[in-house]
């Protein structure tokens, strides 16, 4: 009775499978028209579809972001003009609502991944200068960043963080998981060439996205983050930053067109409701109608600058580079002073979101409109205060003839009514402005939460080139005279230096220069600004680490630091003083306890294989996973566990059971440091062999090249 049974129960099995799969004539040809079709989609390069893909969604992102960024901060404003006059609770709906969303951010994205906090670009100059951090790449980091970096976006000003840094890292991380797509789909094997090179197109989309600038979003991203720069890779930057930033701005576009039609509807201003059930209406941001600059400037005169005022932003790119060696000083002193202090040791390793409440709640008291914050014009955004600084009227002028009635917040014409005080003139708010901001954004780099640390100090340059702007239009009220004429000075285009400047000399950069026309739309002060630019810089790279070198070197990363140009003693300096002489090296004869011997001694994923012990003539390298499947096909107590083998050997050598490879690149013990380090930062090696006359002498390590770098920086 059970043969029956059986029978029945395999029929059913093939029926069910037959029921899935019907049609397999059909199913084949479909499957045959779907690989044709890829084949013809893919003739031209798969590389294409993957860039536009991610351009079109890091553009999409950023969009979105700004979006509910621009809800929840105008959901604070609204907060605190509802509140009263009651100062106690105006201080405490300033204050609570951006400590709240910063300890959110800061608890929410570490409690997923330890590495979403701070920028993101160390870690990502780590990477491609070929260590391994695959941590920092991966998919969960993504949304953990995204969180966490619009909860900081929406703590506004209180805070003063922006979003470039940590979006080129969420570029990075949506390029790496699109090339394992990639991959997948078009069944290859995934290279680590190809993943640096959707990396190198990543970072520029994310700088893309965030300023609607291709062009210098792709020389920014080239000039911070790669040492070298393969020619190939620049296509494939500029057409995924050129989707990204065109898609941001079709979205602008698109928002404006349905607030207008949201307008026409109800006869009044484009309006969203926050909280339906509270009747809370809030106003659309504000968008251009057509595509347009991201900060819209309106420097629309004939004579932007005269040639005698070349001589004042030469100036002023001496004065941006002078304090940008005093911030990265002072910035790089705080962020390791912070983790070496036992209080706040402990705070930044136990209780990360109480240390971010303690600091975002002395920004929010500092910044309180009422107190400091009105000399600092603290009820401002981050893009409103760049609005108002890029204003080409000069606000001394306006003071003294304009009236101070209240404007209401969004009018850019407006603005620079903020920056006067009854009390202080318009010089003295911007000087408190820079003093306050000097030290308040260098404790905001030690926040351990998602943020962005380039529209800071954007920010903080057109502040100073603003300053300068003002005091010369007060001593040249007529303009400067040239050749029988007088041109008027715009504090506007010095504001624009000055954020180019200070930017490009933090950052060791000069594509800001690009980056601030592109940004505004306004190219006349092009010459002027990259002089500026130029100026900052030399002075800055003679004396302090960039931004981001400086945070690489106070978390300790495996990063090769630049030889500065000074040290021409990098030339005289060569491998044979630095590099490692106890070298474990395995020969060709040996066994079982030679190899596991080897072993023990390092913990290396390559070990270098010589002709003999007496004669140590290096023939070629073999990673340690070989020697390890050597020892597991030995019979030998001490084998470690492994695959069984059908007939393990028992006496074989390693000549004769593995295979050797051959060495690509050696160093002579007479190379000098310079050439050494241009061979690890172009090839992005991890240790490299020396010999001489063909035998092994030594080796060289990041490890000791760092460390020759260094001692040679303290002897200059």
């Amino acid at each position: 009775m059970e043969h029956p049974s059986l029978e029945q129960e395999e029929e059913k099995v093939l029926v069910s499978k037959h029921s899935w799969q019907p049609c397999p004539k059909a199913r084949r040809r479909l499957r045959g028209c779907m690989e044709v079709v890829k084949g013809l989609l893919f003739r031209v390069g798969e590389d294409w579809y993957f860039l536009f893909v991610l351009g079109v969604l890091m553009a999409t992102i950023s969009f979105m972001m700004d979006l509910i960024v621009f809800r929840l901060y105008e959901a604070h404003r609204w907060l605190y003009q509802e509140v009263g006059d009651y100062l106690v609770l105006k201080y405490l709906s300033w204050t609570i609502y951006p400590v709240a969303l910063a300890a959110f951010s800061t608890g929410f994205a570490n409690s997923i991944t330890p590495h979403s906090g701070g920028s993101g670009i160390p870690e990502l100059k780590t990477i491609l200068s070929g260590v391994e951090l695959e941590e920092y790449l991966a998919i969960k980091n993504f949304g953990a960043k995204v969180v966490g970096l619009t909860c900081t976006l929406s703590a506004g000003s209180t805070v003063f963080l922006g979003k470039l840094g940590p979006f080129v890292h969420l570029s990075s991380m949506a390029a790496a998981y699109l090339g394992k797509m990639r991959t997948a789909v078009i069944r290859e094997y995934e290279d680590k060439f190809k993943q640096n090179e959707m990396l190198v197109a990543a970072q520029a989309v994310g700088v893309a996205t965030v300023f609607g600038a291709p062009i210098s979003g792709v020389l920014f991203s080239i000039e911070v983050m790669s040492s070298h720069f393969a020619v190939r890779d620049y296509w494939r930057g500029f057409f995924a930053a050129t989707c990204g930033a065109f898609m941001f701005r079709l979205l602008a576009v698109f928002n404006s067109e349905q607030g207008k039609a949201g307008q026409g509807r109800t006869g009044s201003s484009p309006m969203v409701s926050f909280a339906p059930h509270l009747k809370i209406l809030v106003p659309l941001p504000s968008s251009p109608e057509t595509i347009a600059a991201l900060f819209k400037s309106n420097l629309k005169i004939d004579f932007p600058f005269d040639l005698p005022e070349t001589f004042f932003f030469v100036i002023l790119g001496a004065i941006c580079g002078a304090i940008a060696c005093a911030y990265l000083f002072c910035q790089r002193w705080l962020l390791a002073a912070v983790k070496e202090n036992r209080l706040t040791g402990r705070l930044l390793a136990t209780d990360k979101p109480l240390y971010t409440v303690l600091v975002v709640l002395l920004l929010a008291s500092i910044t309180f409109p009422p107190g400091l914050g009105q000399l600092m014009a603290s009820r401002l955004s981050m893009k409103e205060h760049l609005i108002s600084l890029f204003d080409n009227r000069s606000w001394f002028v306006l003071a003294q003839n304009a009236s101070m009635a209240a404007t209401q917040l969004g009018d850019p014409r407006g603005l620079w009514q903020e920056w006067c005080h009854p009390s202080a003139t318009i010089f003295g708010t911007l000087v408190f402005f820079l003093l306050m901001k000097f030290w308040m954004l260098t404790l905001a780099t030690t926040l351990p939460m998602p943020a962005g640390y380039f529209m800071p100090v954007f920010i903080y340059g057109a502040a100073i080139g603003r300053l300068q702007g003002e005091v010369l239009a007060s001593l040249f009220p007529h303009g400067i005279h040239a050749e029988g004429a007088a041109y008027p000075i715009v504090p506007g285009g010095y504001a624009l230096a000055g954020a180019a400047a200070f930017s490009g000399a933090v950052t060791y950069s000069v594509s800001t220069a690009l980056l601030v026309c592109e940004a505004t739309g306004h190219m006349a002060h092009v010459l002027p600004v990259v002089l500026a630019v130029l100026v900052a810089n030399a002075i800055t790279q003679k004396c302090q680490p960039s931004f981001y070198d400086g945070t690489i070197i106070v978390k300790k990363l495996p990063y090769l630091p630049r030889i500065r140009s000074r040290h021409i003693a990098s030339y005289r300096v060569v491998v044979k003083e630095f590099m490692e002489q106890q070298v474990v090296a395995v020969a060709k004869g040996d066994g079982f306890e030679e190899v596991l011997a080897a072993l023990n001694a390092t913990t290396d994923k390559e070990y270098a294989v010589i002709e003999s012990k007496e004669s140590p003539m290096l023939v070629g390298t073999i990673s340690r996973a070989k020697l390890i499947a050597f020892l597991q096909s030995h019979e030998h107590p001490q084998a470690p566990p492994g695959p069984l083998q059908e007939k393990p050997a028992s006496t074989g050598t390693l000549g004769e059971d593995c295979a050797i490879e051959p060495i690509v690149l050696q160093l002579s013990p007479w190379t000098s440091l310079h050439q050494a380090h241009h061979l690890f930062e172009l090839l992005k090696l991890q240790h490299i062999f020396v010999t001489h006359y063909g035998k092994l002498v030594g080796a060289v390590t990041r490890t000791e090249l760092r460390r020759a770098i260094e001692e040679l920086a303290k002897e200059a």
